[in-house]
């Protein structure tokens, strides 16, 4: 397992913890991989929570666990970074969207299904909607 404590920090962000970028990292730079337990999608629904990532129709990442990194990346509307599930759907990895600065916080889109459920009741909380 690679160390990403000298890569990564989780701190305070507009929207609660965020992950912050210690280091620059390139366009297309690997920062990070979305980890948990493989569970069923049914298994999903019965638990529900804000950490799920869907692999497929039939697995979710559970990523509550705080070892998960990936987990404090907050929604954004106008993200530096997104997610990409590997071709065998089984690992979900964070990619840098354009050329990321130390200190700058992380943030990808949750796509439409999150955001109505989950962010759009609340209100939006990224820079983009907040400014």
């Amino acid at each position: 397992m690679v160390n990403l404590s000298n890569r990564l920090v989780v701190r305070r962000s507009r929207a609660g913890l965020g992950l912050f970028a210690k280091v620059n990292f390139k366009k297309g730079a690997r920062i990070v991989e979305y980890t948990g337990e493989h569970i069923t999608s049914a298994e999903a629904d019965r638990r529900g929570g804000k950490y799920l990532f869907t692999l497929n129709k039939k697995t979710v990442i559970d990523g509550k666990g705080r070892d998960n990194l990936a987990r404090y990346i907050n929604h954004s509307c106008r993200p530096n970074c997104y997610a990409e599930v590997n071709a065998a759907e089984t690992r979900v990895f964070i990619f840098a969207k354009r050329t990321i600065k130390a200190d700058e916080e992380l943030s990808y889109n949750y796509g439409k299904e999150y955001f109505a459920d989950l962010i759009k009741p609340i209100g939006c909380q990224c820079l983009k909607c907040q400014s």
